[in-house]
């Protein structure tokens, strides 16, 4: 039967969703690998959102470590839980300018000096908010769905809180930065299409966790590369209908893509992979790639990224202990090797990571060893321009029933919004102030746009 170009479309359709491009920004000057970006991207800049899917125990990760604070903590949460972490397995820190010790997770060994080297902050009590809130507002002014996964992780990822959002915040820093990178995309999915790197006027690149990205059939051979020359003739023509030439572009791009970013991460040779030997999660993999592409940025001439990679499975309704230490063995080294590969590229001041995740869990164990969803959790900010050693936003009261909780479950009420979070690394990642409104709508109902981790 013969192929139409509308069925051929069809069929090449599949390098799209198959993870050549989710939806690829226009590519008018691909060209990239050639002398104009010769040299290293100027005024560079990338964060790195490591979204910790499933719910992550921040109860867990950041606790007490003073006698009187420990207390509290083991009150509720005794050996016989089966989530309790004892105070001498804690890996002590001491945040600058508070009187508390606090200690962390004892699976966060990689990570744990660099709070005390000064490259890792903490913001406690963070989570989706449409307004200040406190115990007594709290049944007019909560989000909506609050404890479902799927919508608390959209509000994580779009900062919207009260309604349905069709963009991520992530996807609108890059809107607001489109014009930094001449060709290249600003947001890069390693995790494949989430809501946080959809944007209103561009588009993401979405790439694979491990390996290369390339097109089955075209191995360079004299055979490959004739078919490619008449797929192109193909792609350049019956462009009069609107839908054909869309597909077109899209898939034009992708070809124009995968010649760029497939050398990149297939190559044997980069510098910092060897900081990733020995790990092979899935995390780490990601983190990897992530780091190839930054290596890479004179190729690409990008000059602002925006990275997305995630680990899940931290919904521990059971078991929560033997989970959390399979799951932060795998990202604390991650972390640690990704910062470290910032060192060595001489871009540790310009690259910021930080966790997000779908809410935080009750203080109050659940049965089978687990514990149920929350609301507010706490995350980790690293990189060389974090004002580390510190502890910002304010910690909760560890009482169930207390000022801090939604109910009698340990709910945590937030106490900074995601709005703020964001807003933080947006300004310092260059987005105009007159931006920041349409990268976060609900950001002027919160008193500080600003929370100062990062210089």
């Amino acid at each position: 039967m013969k192929t139409t170009r509308r069925g051929f479309l069809l069929k090449a359709g599949a390098l799209t969703s198959g993870g050549l491009a989710a939806r690829l920004a226009p590519i008018a000057a691909l060209g990239l690998a050639a002398g104009a970006h010769a040299q290293s991207a100027p005024d560079y800049k990338a964060l790195v959102c490591v979204f910790l899917y499933g719910g992550v125990d921040g109860n867990n990760l950041v606790i007490p470590g003073d006698s009187a604070g420990y207390a509290q903590y083991a009150r509720v949460r005794p050996e016989s839980s089966g989530v309790n972490v004892t105070q001498a397995e804690m890996l002590a820190i001491q945040p600058a300018g508070s009187a508390t010790a606090y200690g962390l997770h004892p699976e966060l060994s990689e990570i744990h000096p660099l709070f005390a080297q000064g490259r890792m902050a903490i913001l406690a009590n963070v989570g989706p908010l449409n307004e200040p809130t406190t115990r007594a507002n709290y049944l007019a002014a909560r989000p909506d769905n609050l404890f479902s996964h799927s919508d608390q992780q959209n509000q994580w990822q779009s900062a919207v809180s009260d309604g349905p959002s069709r963009s991520g915040w992530g996807g609108r820093i890059a809107d607001a930065m489109a014009s930094s990178n001449a060709a290249f995309p600003v947001i890069t999915s390693i995790a494949g299409a989430s809501l946080f790197i959809a944007g209103n006027a561009t588009s993401p690149l979405a790439l694979p966790q491990s390996g290369g990205l390339t097109l089955q059939g075209f191995n360079n051979s004299a055979a490959a590369n004739a078919r490619r020359a008449a797929m192109e003739a193909i792609l350049a023509t019956d462009r009069d209908n609107a839908y054909v030439k869309a597909a077109g572009d899209i898939t034009s791009q992708a070809l124009a893509l995968s010649s760029i970013v497939n050398p990149i991460l297939s190559s044997t040779t980069s510098a910092v992979a060897p900081l990733f030997a020995g790990q092979t999660g899935s995390i780490a993999q990601q983190l990897l790639q992530v780091a190839k592409l930054i290596e890479a940025r004179s190729q690409t001439g990008a000059r602002r990224q925006v990275f997305f990679v995630s680990l899940g499975g931290f919904d521990t309704h059971s078991n929560e202990l033997a989970v959390m230490t399979t799951l932060l063995g795998e990202l604390s080294p991650a972390l640690r090797a990704f910062y470290d590969a910032t060192v060595q590229l001489g871009v540790s001041g310009q690259v910021t990571t930080f966790t997000l995740s779908d809410f935080g869990r009750t203080f109050q164990p659940a049965s089978g060893a687990g514990t149920d969803h929350g609301w507010g959790n706490h995350h980790f900010i690293i990189g060389g321009a974090v004002r580390g050693g510190e502890m910002f936003g304010r910690y909760p009261t560890l009482l169930r029933a207390g000022p801090d909780d939604a109910d009698t479950a340990g709910r945590w009420i937030p106490t900074t919004s995601v709005e703020q979070y964001g807003a933080t690394l947006a300004r310092w990642f260059g987005v105009p102030e007159a931006s920041l409104a349409s990268v976060f709508p609900n950001l002027s109902r919160f008193a500080s746009s600003d929370l100062g981790f990062v210089a």
